[in-house]
């Protein structure tokens, strides 16, 4: 599974505004020069994403 489908998988399992705000971030961060969707970062996003959505499921449970 790539960063883009984890990331896509995780943002469909929270509230809008903290997808907006993940989203918002890689977004930026893309738009640097240089700057790659494998980046440390983005995987760094990849995990803070999925483990929110975690918590989310949990807490609708």
């Amino acid at each position: 599974m790539t960063y883009e489908e984890r990331i896509q998988a995780a943002l469909d399992k929270m509230p809008n505004d903290v997808a907006w705000d993940i989203d918002k971030r890689i977004s930026d961060w893309l738009s640097g020069d240089g700057h790659k969707s494998d980046d440390p970062y983005i995987y760094q996003q990849v995990r803070f994403a999925e483990n929110a959505a975690k918590q989310y499921e949990e807490v609708d449970a």
